[in-house]
């Protein structure tokens, strides 16, 4: 079988993070002590004393989770409407001839709500035309980039595989953050996918481990010249030859090494 290599990391960290939840001592006293409670929705965070106990933070939580902030700005009254969510990865839309700081910036670009897309402003109690945008509050350890790759092509009616060239840098600059402080980042992992289409093709990888970039294919392990990641970027023409394109970004925090 085939797997989306984005799909798979999801599965990958949700299932360590249930893992790791199951073999936490809490869990497993509280598993010795009371069955779990089960409702509709699945199971019931357990209280102790009537209060709701924090989720537990894992190792992957640590590394792997940020924090974005979905702002709304009602155009009638000025009121701005704030709600976070975390997240594991970014994915973001790609353009042709790109790189991933632009991409980055139009995650972040301001988007206008109007028509039949009108937002239920609480104070005005009705509907209005507002301004939305999504920022990082809280930039994660490991920030991991997802390149929407594949699109949906409607006059098609399938998927595309998009080999648009995108740029990634060695070291890059998280500028789109609430608190507007740049947060710096250096590349040390790509997955790659090899193939023209969305329903077949084989994944490699790049890796930096001890100041050198390894090429991991299957079980062929070689080491690359660092110049080698940008022959990653993608085609700047529609049809190329070359089909290995940077699928899926790993960057690791720069202050975090700093400070260790």
């Amino acid at each position: 079988m085939h797997q989306d290599a984005h799909e798979f990391l999801n599965f990958l960290l949700n299932e360590l993070v249930d893992i790791l939840e199951k073999e936490a001592p809490t869990a497993k006293n509280e598993a010795e002590t009371s069955p779990p409670e089960k409702v509709a929705n699945g199971p019931k965070n357990p209280q102790a004393n009537g209060v709701q106990k924090e989720p537990l933070v894992t190792w992957v939580h640590k590394n792997f989770q940020g924090i974005l902030t979905n702002e709304t700005r009602c155009l009638r009254c000025e009121t701005v409407t704030a709600r976070d969510e975390t997240f594991f990865d970014l994915s973001l839309d790609i353009e042709q001839n790109s790189s991933i700081t632009s991409c980055l910036k139009n995650f972040s670009s301001t988007e206008t709500l109007n028509a039949e897309d009108k937002f239920f402003c609480d104070k005005c109690c009705s509907l209005q035309e507002a301004q939305k945008r999504m920022k990082i509050k809280k930039p994660p350890h490991i920030l991991v980039i997802h390149l929407k790759r594949f699109k949906y092509i409607e006059q098609l009616g399938r998927y595309k595989k998009l080999s648009y060239r995108v740029v990634f840098p060695l070291e890059l600059k998280l500028s789109n953050t609430v608190e507007d402080a740049d947060s710096e980042y250096s590349l040390f992992a790509v997955v790659v996918h090899v193939g023209s289409g969305p329903n077949h093709g084989h994944y490699v990888s790049l890796v930096k481990s001890h100041n050198h970039w390894l090429f991991f294919d299957d079980e062929n392990v070689e080491i690359i010249d660092e110049s080698a990641v940008q022959t990653f970027f993608g085609s700047a023409q529609e049809y190329s030859s070359n089909t290995d394109h940077g699928y899926i970004l790993f960057y690791e925090s720069l202050g975090a090494n700093k400070n260790s």
